[in-house]
């Protein structure tokens, strides 16, 4: 390769290469330790986490309880609450590295990786380093970089455009009005901080959207969920969370919130579209603090936005709300286990095992379960091809 010829730094670990510092690399590693095999984690930010620290706002708090959101081997502190805060769960993530004292190589930004079929290795080149093993971990998980939408005229605009990841808090928007585009999980939470703050933002809602109260009946909406499939098929417990959504939040149609033809979790499963657990946005729509616009937007002007049906309204800042991606497909090369988007042509729970070595975390469109669940078998499959290995001796999910 090029980079050898360029006199880079050559290292040959002895354990999986795992490319990512976030929850789910950080879980791998840590169950590979468990079980005494050792592990060189490649992260291109400067923290493990990064995304929570650096790309998240002030007022984040996990959407699901922490019980549901632990990592393997290691939960959270007893004092924390039912719903964490960004801060706790940086807390977390840091605990659980130094527990398993497990210590990323920093800035280091994979820009390519590859199988080298004659020598039976992965090949991992960095900016200025370049790595072989024989196995690798991606784990840059769905949302390593952020999704940014073209729309006419946008560089026209005078006030301020951000997206979401480089939103912190709507003090900086006091008294504004603020386009908000997106009407997920963040797109929602955006609108309610601004409110805080005295801003009115006006949400966008191009696209049918399923918003659930985060708790009924003083279960939240998740575990009853997860309570049900154990006895009943998907399809039926969709129309029961839905049913008892409409007896707790009212017909979200009538507010311009269209709910999908799909039930939400079969729409999870099928597209990983995540429904939104609403924390306190809906009665601000429902008051009028927080405006709904049915119609996408058609071009950006100086001073604000025209929409789909002619109508033109003022704005001061725009906040794009439109999610994340994966980029996988800019680093890795050879290999087609994942779509041209990114993520995983073969659902879960098979996909976290590809050809030749390498492995997946972080992509079962299933959160922080998902993560600990295939961080167990991706350690396990490893150390059983390091040593032989009795099944009674194989990591299982627990919290100290």
């Amino acid at each position: 390769m090029g980079s050898c010829e360029k006199d880079n730094i050559f290292m040959k670990p002895a354990g999986p290469i795992i490319v990512g510092a976030g929850p789910s690399g950080i879980a791998v590693a840590a169950c590979l330790k468990e079980n005494g095999i050792p592990s060189l984690v490649l992260e291109r930010s400067d923290c493990i986490a990064s995304l929570w620290q650096y790309k998240t706002y002030d007022r984040l708090k996990l959407h699901l309880p922490k019980h549901f959101c632990e990592l393997p081997l290691f939960g959270y502190p007893k004092n924390f609450p039912k719903y964490p805060t960004k801060k706790q769960f940086v807390s977390y993530m840091e605990a659980y590295a130094n527990h398993f004292e497990i210590r990323p190589k920093f800035n280091q930004t994979v820009v390519s990786a590859e199988f080298d079929s004659e020598h039976g290795v992965w090949r991992v080149e960095t900016q200025d380093s370049v790595y072989e093993s024989r196995w690798l971990v991606v784990a840059t998980g769905e949302n390593a970089e952020a999704v940014v939408p073209e729309i006419q005229g946008i560089e026209k605009f005078e006030g301020v455009v951000k997206h979401t990841s480089e939103y912190k808090s709507g003090c900086e928007f006091t008294n504004q009005r603020v386009l908000v585009v997106g009407c997920g999980n963040s797109g929602m939470e955006v609108s309610l901080d601004l409110c805080r703050y005295n801003a009115s933002p006006f949400m966008v809602v191009r696209n049918s959207v399923h918003v659930l109260p985060r708790e009924m009946f003083g279960m939240t909406t998740f575990g009853i969920a997860i309570a049900l499939l154990k006895w009943l098929p998907l399809k039926l417990v969709d129309k029961l969370i839905l049913f008892m959504a409409n007896l707790k939040l009212g017909n979200t149609d009538k507010l311009g919130l269209r709910r999908p033809k799909t039930g939400p979790l079969e729409l999870k499963n099928a597209t990983g579209k995540t429904p939104v657990l609403d924390t306190g946005a809906l009665s601000l729509i429902k008051s009028g603090n927080i405006k709904v616009v049915e119609q996408g937007v058609r071009e950006v002007t100086r001073n604000g936005a025209k929409f789909m049906d002619g109508q033109e309204i003022a704005f001061d800042s725009i906040v794009l709300a439109t999610g994340y991606k994966s980029n996988v497909p800019f680093w890795l090369k050879g290999s087609d286990f994942f779509t041209k988007n990114g993520m995983l042509k073969t659902p879960f729970p098979n996909g976290w095992r590809g050809e030749n070595g390498l492995y997946t975390v972080g992509f079962t469109r299933r959160g922080l379960l998902g993560t600990a669940c295939d961080a167990l078998k991706i350690a396990n499959e490893v150390t059983c091809q390091c040593r032989p290995m009795s099944g009674d001796s194989k990591l299982e999910f627990r919290s100290k």
